[in-house]
């Protein structure tokens, strides 16, 4: 049914790319009322270039040289100008397409629900879903925001999980388009927000298996992509904090193993795992996509869940009920409804009652963890 759902979901999106059309293109040049409007002939001028390649350097980029691209891109920018996809665009003010930026693929669980929180909001009010991966290092950021003000009309932009700068901001100001934050490390320099707390949500699991009696607890997490903040590396906050917490009263040894991030994260962790010189009574985990595979693995090599050990996971993600798996239950999908019922409102310019939501994640006890038995 995941798959069956996460198909859909797909076809809907490579619809959404495949409807965007260029019908009329122009947008006002200068700030206050009776400016001169900037339009495609005005473009192709400054560019040096015909008005159907500044066409097709906005619709069919593989048809145009990067140099020439990058000629009409400049000359757009400076003369302000932007795309609207359609006749009823340019009547009513609005694009009807939103953004949506993730630092990852749309393939991890986290963001297809988040996804398909968006869209079952959004599509009923006829808007499409532009979506952005891979927004993960700084030449990408910058290619994004600079380039969208000019070549790609909407009308607000999701952030998915990671925090954006000034000038980032800045850009998106330039042509009035609102910014909602979902999962974001802060809510600076958002419009709105909804987000679990990653840190305290991580505390909690963390105290769990600390007041269950364990005495030498691991965290497993993949490292911090460079040049980015993401919500996600709060939670190795959050297990420090409680840690820390705990060592005047407790006897308690613990470390954070730290592996490559990439499609091979969970091996990496149980083979850095495996190299300790003892393993563990408990295993605190980023992720369930990093949690449910060390369950499995781990028993391979003799150590059984919760006989010889504790594991928790985060987010309670598919096939974490099937393994038994103890875990932070979030709800993603939630939170793109939220999202995307706040983008609504602040674009009908109605007043936001509660622009900055934050969501406690829940403890969801099953089968992986127990009371520490020294014994064992």
């Amino acid at each position: 049914m995941v798959l069956t759902t996460f198909a859909k979901m797909m076809k809907q999106l490579y619809n959404v790319h495949r409807k965007v059309s260029v019908e009329c293109c122009t947008t006002q040049r200068g700030k206050g009322a009776g400016m001169a409007k900037a339009s495609i002939r005005d473009v192709a001028r400054v560019a040096g270039v015909s008005i159907s390649t500044v066409s097709r350097a906005f619709t069919r980029p593989d048809l145009v040289s990067q140099r020439t691209r990058t000629k009409v891109l400049a000359a757009a920018d400076k003369l302000d100008f932007n795309i609207s996809r359609s006749a009823t665009a340019l009547k009513t003010g609005q694009a009807y397409r939103v953004a949506l930026l993730m630092n990852e693929e749309i393939t991890s669980w986290f963001n297809t629900e988040v996804f398909a929180g968006l869209n079952d909001v959004l599509h009923d009010a006829g808007y499409d879903i532009s979506l952005f991966q891979h927004i993960d290092t700084a030449e990408n950021r910058k290619e994004f925001f600079t380039t969208l003000p000019v070549r790609r009309n909407v009308d607000a932009v999701f952030v998915n999980s990671f925090s954006i700068d000034s000038y980032e901001v800045e850009q998106l100001k330039r042509v009035h388009v609102p910014i909602i934050g979902i999962n974001t490390p802060s809510t600076s320099n958002f419009d709105a927000s909804v987000s679990i707390d990653d840190e305290d949500g991580m505390f909690m699991a963390t105290q769990h298996l600390i007041n269950l009696g364990h005495h030498h607890i691991v965290y497993t997490c993949s490292q911090a992509a460079d040049g980015i903040e993401s919500s996600i590396d709060n939670r190795g906050r959050g297990f420090i904090r409680a840690c820390k917490a705990a060592e005047h009263n407790h006897d308690l040894q613990w470390q954070v193993l730290s592996v490559p991030r990439g499609r091979e994260f969970a091996d990496s962790a149980l083979a850095a795992l495996l190299a300790l010189d003892q393993f563990p009574d408990a295993i605190c985990c980023q992720m369930d996509m990093m949690a449910i595979p060390l369950v499995l693995k781990l028993e391979r090599y003799g150590h059984t869940t919760p006989r010889d050990y504790s594991i928790i996971g985060f987010d309670d993600s598919p096939y974490a009920d099937t393994i038994n798996l103890t875990t932070m239950r979030q709800n993603p999908r939630a939170m793109g409804r939220n999202a995307a019922q706040k983008a609504l409102t602040i674009i009908a310019r109605e007043p936001l009652a509660n622009a900055h939501e934050t969501i406690q994640p829940q403890l969801v006890l099953r089968g992986s963890d127990a009371v520490f038995n020294r014994a064992n």
